[in-house]
């Protein structure tokens, strides 16, 4: 059905620790013997060689690793590969499905330079596509006006930059970051 893999790291674990998982990541199928300590990061970079998220902080706090699992944003350093058995996962080397385009936001980040060093884009564009998801189904934020009538949650500046606010850049290019995601929203 899809690829087997036998996974790099946690090969010794015995046979009880593991499970057959099954994901589709970017569009395909793939089932791999998982150790049941293996987090999905690990699982994307080491076994199936997608090394668009980052290891960052490997405690979910900066967002290099964000990718999009059944469509919502998740930071995949904290989720066992396990738990993510029968799961869509889109990384940004999937973003852009099996078109040579760019999706809209990494041709947005280019156009804006909303980068320097480039760690942490992967992160933050995932992050956007499921934030602007969020948004367009009507998911707030803290800084929401919950008084609006429900519906699609308009993204302003404000609300770009709270719904971003887990992916750090530690080179400081939010404004731009906050330009790209405009671009793309209007």
């Amino acid at each position: 059905m899809g690829s087997e893999h036998e996974p790099a790291h946690g090969a010794g674990a015995p046979p009880s620790h593991r499970s057959e998982t099954t994901l589709r990541v970017n569009g395909k199928p793939h089932t791999l013997a998982v150790d049941h300590r293996r987090v999905l990061l690990d699982l994307l970079r080491e076994d199936l060689d997608l090394t668009g998220a980052k290891k960052g902080c490997d405690h979910g706090q900066c967002g290099a690793c964000t990718v999009l699992v059944d469509g919502r944003r998740i930071n995949s350093c904290l989720l066992l590969a396990v738990a993510a058995d029968g799961c869509d996962v889109t990384t940004v080397e999937g973003l852009s499905g099996d078109g040579e385009e760019p999706h809209p936001l990494q041709r947005a980040f280019l156009e804006r330079d909303a980068f320097q060093c480039g760690y942490c884009t992967p992160g933050q564009i995932c992050s956007a596509v499921g934030a602007i998801a969020e948004a367009e189904a009507g998911h707030p934020s803290h800084v929401t006006d919950v008084r609006a009538v429900p519906g699609p949650v308009p993204l302003g500046r404000e609300e770009i930059r709270e719904r971003l606010s887990g992916n750090l850049c530690r080179c400081g290019a939010y404004p731009r970051i906050v330009d790209a995601v405009e671009d793309v929203i209007r």
